[in-house]
């Protein structure tokens, strides 16, 4: 007990002579732009629903996200837009917009500002990462609206690994996990974060073994097609492009720090009325099962976010 008094003294001591800072101070953050045009600020909250339609920015060819069949919108994002619209009482309009050089870039061009070609700005951006660190370096958005949570996994196929035990388990028993990449071809996207970790293997021993592909679902057809044993990258791609005799699993990823995130939505800082209706829309759908169900309808493993 006098150890243990001591030790509380001793880290009451180290706490009391640290400084204490706020969660975004000594970050500077980005100007915001208080006079900038109306077209690119997008409209109220009572405009939106004297106009019936809310405007959603979402990634185009994004499967199993958000995407185009013919002229039909399909995916989960597709699914949250429905809801965000519902619970405002109006309907959804989706812009499908191409993935910038970065996040900021897409807030950016699909919040706050709007494009080079003088485009205007969505009411809200969805599948937009949240980090709380992040928010303070984008003061024009207000960042809200978290639905779901993602993360890496392995798809991997059964033929590859006939020892591997496939089951409802995170973790296979004999399933592939990133050492096996040493010796075994894996796929992943270019640029993604699960390239940038595997390529930061211990010793660059996996590099020789990876193929990168421009999206996630070319990977997976090349596993599909036996041209690599493995692929690796976030579930839920992974989940969508899996076919007969492909497993995908969860294993501990050592070392990750970004092996998994939380997905919600943008609004324009000006509009804060507007994020949160949004948010209680999506509060709404995360507690009846409405958003678990927008997973489901496309085969996918839903994990309620951190909030």
């Amino acid at each position: 007990m006098r150890s243990l008094a001591m030790a509380v003294g001793l880290g009451a001591a180290v706490l009391a002579a640290a400084p204490a800072f706020a969660r975004c101070e000594n970050v500077a953050p980005g100007q915001r732009p208080q006079n900038t045009p109306r077209q690119f600020v997008g409209q109220t909250l009572d405009d939106i629903i004297a106009r019936g339609t809310l405007n959603i920015a979402v990634y185009e060819d994004f499967a199993p996200y958000s995407w185009l069949e013919g002229a039909t919108p399909k995916g989960v994002d597709i699914e949250v837009g429905h809801i965000l619209a519902e619970g405002l009482g109006v309907e959804p309009v989706f812009r499908f917009v191409q993935a910038g050089e970065n996040l900021q870039a897409d807030l950016m061009n699909q919040v706050w500002r709007g494009t080079v070609q003088q485009e205007p700005v969505s009411n809200v951006m969805l599948r937009v990462p949240y980090n709380s660190e992040f928010t303070c370096l984008v003061e024009q958005v207000v960042f809200t609206g978290q639905y779901a949570k993602e993360q890496i996994a392995i798809a991997y196929s059964l033929a590859a690994y006939p020892d591997a035990v496939a089951s409802d388990t995170d973790r296979h028993d004999g399933g592939p996990v990133p050492a096996f990449f040493r010796f075994d071809t894996v796929a992943v996207e270019n640029d993604s974060i699960a390239d940038f970790y595997l390529t930061a293997f211990p010793g660059g021993q996996i590099g020789p073994n990876m193929r990168r592909f421009r999206a996630m679902a070319q990977g997976m057809d090349a596993l599909a097609a036996g041209e690599v044993m493995a692929a690796m990258g976030p579930l839920a791609q992974l989940e969508f492009g899996a076919t007969d005799g492909i497993a995908v699993h969860r294993p501990p990823l050592i070392n990750f720090g970004l092996s998994s995130w939380t997905v919600g939505i943008a609004v324009h800082h000006s509009h804060r009325d507007l994020a949160y209706a949004l948010d209680d829309a999506v509060v709404a759908a995360l507690g009846d099962g409405r958003m678990a169900a927008a997973f489901a309808k496309y085969g996918l493993t839903f994990t309620p976010p951190d909030r």
